[in-house]
């Protein structure tokens, strides 16, 4: 399944958030016709869809209402349509949210994230280098899979949820392979090995599982 469906017929704006949405980390498919979209929608699904209005055959507000005979998928209509009934319209139809266009990216990417947060959270986690599916237990980098055991997946997964947070050897050992367990302590320091030389561009001078010593790690995600 796709994270997000871009429906634009306006191709060089449609590339440019397309590229901008991957490189926060998110898997994404463009359609330039609603027909299209829906087809895409129908045949594969998609966990959000942005949606401009103004297109040629099927507009914007024929998709949003056709999505909404058979899913509640969060919908965000970005469009140069500014009039108040246009937007109600959006609306009424189940638009999650309605955007002017020109719009400020971060904006966008804000509620986009908050809407990731809310109805995906326990699934999720991404922050523009590395997604976990916790649900699916799959790790991607830079969208390509990555083939991670069980306790490295874990421990990524602990050390993604607290990002910018240093967590001490002791809590990340205890909390991935438990308090009772009979693994040596130094096991921590081999998965942190191991991990660095699957998601660093360079394990060696690693930029997102960082040590802090005497402490223990902090992951810094977002660098590419």
């Amino acid at each position: 399944m796709t994270d997000i469906l871009v429906v634009e017929d306006n191709l060089e704006m449609a590339a440019l958030l397309c590229d901008f949405l991957r490189a926060e980390g998110y898997s994404v498919q463009h359609c330039d016709r609603g027909e299209n979209a829906l087809l895409f929608f129908e045949q594969s699904g998609t966990r959000l869809v942005i949606l401009d209005i103004l297109m040629p055959g099927l507009d914007g507000f024929g998709v949003c209402r056709k999505i909404r005979e058979s899913s509640n998928v969060p919908v965000i209509i970005v469009s140069s349509r500014t009039e108040k009934n246009d937007k109600l319209s959006g609306l009424v139809l189940g638009a999650d949210d309605y955007i002017e266009k020109p719009y400020d990216i971060d904006i966008l990417l804000a509620k986009i994230k908050g809407i990731f947060q809310r109805r995906y959270n326990s699934d999720i986690i991404t922050d523009g280098f590395l997604k976990l599916d916790k649900s699916k237990r799959r790790a991607y980098k830079n969208n390509a899979p990555v083939e991670l055991n069980v306790k490295e997946f874990d421990l990524l997964c602990l050390l993604m949820e607290n990002a910018g947070k240093t967590l001490s050897k002791d809590y990340l050992f205890n909390e991935v392979w438990g308090y009772d367990s009979f693994s040596e302590p130094q096991t921590l320091t081999v998965h942190i090995k191991w991990l660095r030389q699957k998601i660093e561009n360079d394990p060696k001078k690693p930029e997102h599982i960082l040590t802090v010593w005497g402490v223990g790690y902090r992951y810094e995600g977002g660098k590419t």
